[in-house]
């Protein structure tokens, strides 16, 4: 079992995908800005990466998925860094992500 939850803990910190139109115009923008997305998501995922734990990362998993429910949901929900700081990157280089 802690196999498992170990296992669980450090998948779901990078199971992160963003949506991105790929037009590239945000609506802030009169030019599409958005020319090279295949550099910016590696860039922006190896930045989210970089700037997050695993750690903490996976016990806001287990906080979310197994401690909530244990009692009855009453607990606020606890928010992932990983993909705020991927969208964030994202938006700051031109890019509108959708999700």
């Amino acid at each position: 079992m802690l196999k498992w939850l170990c296992l669980i803990i450090f998948v779901q910190g990078c199971a992160f995908n963003p949506v991105v139109d790929t037009a590239g115009r945000s609506g802030t923008f009169n030019e599409s800005k958005a020319v090279e997305l295949t550099n910016d998501l590696q860039h922006c995922k190896t930045l989210a990466k970089d700037n997050t734990n695993e750690i903490v990362e996976g016990s806001k998993y287990v906080w979310n998925y197994y401690v909530r429910p244990s009692v009855l949901w009453l607990a606020p929900k606890m928010d992932y860094d990983y993909p705020k700081i991927y969208k964030k990157c994202l938006n700051n280089r031109g890019h509108s992500v959708l999700n």
